[in-house]
């Protein structure tokens, strides 16, 4: 049975990252803004992020700002979640977790668009199901006109050796992943 969210923290404008992607993510888009508020999607360079792009994501921020759509996700976050979701809104992505998780996952986007302002969340992700490996996440707005957020610059990031080892296990145990066993108290 997944947990709640409690397990996951979000930051607002944070000051550090733990995984170097997310770290590097977050220089790179201050570079790439400048004296600006926030660099446009055409500041972005995949060539430039090529030792990243298996965690990088680029959202659409559709009308209203109400939900977004999926426009590039990286093979990792797609082994991570097991699916590839480009194309489809964070609703929808999200919806088989259940309308809670949706509205919280889709809520990090939507205050990052609204409030212009970079995000981290981190922590486990068993809320969405059980075995997930601890993530790092940034997000990072993107503006074409250079005042509204049209597009979310985003990472998803885990320990890609612990992930990949835990998804040969799962497959070796007929699908099943284990889950992580509490750690020990002294």
């Amino acid at each position: 049975m997944p947990q709640a969210a409690l397990d996951t923290v979000a930051e607002e404008n944070p000051a550090h990252f733990v995984h170097p992607s997310c770290a590097f993510l977050r220089a790179y888009w201050e570079q790439k803004r400048g004296g600006r508020a926030m660099p446009s999607r055409a500041d972005i360079s995949p060539a430039q992020l090529k030792d990243h792009l298996g965690w990088v994501m680029i959202l659409d921020v559709l009308p209203g700002g109400r939900d977004f759509r999926y426009r590039l996700i990286g093979t990792l976050v797609t082994q991570y979640f097991f699916a590839d979701s480009t194309g489809r809104t964070v609703m929808e992505a999200f919806a088989p977790n259940g309308e809670a998780v949706a509205k919280s996952v889709n809520g990090v986007f939507r205050k990052v668009a609204r409030d212009k302002i970079v995000m981290r969340t981190a922590g486990q992700a068993n809320w969405l199901s059980e075995g997930l490996e601890e993530f790092e996440a940034i997000y990072l707005p993107l503006s074409d006109d250079g005042e509204s957020v049209t597009h979310i610059l985003h990472a998803f990031v885990c320990d890609r050796d612990r992930m990949l080892l835990a998804r040969q296990i799962a497959r070796l145990n007929g699908g099943k992943l284990i889950a992580q066993p509490p750690p020990k108290v002294a």
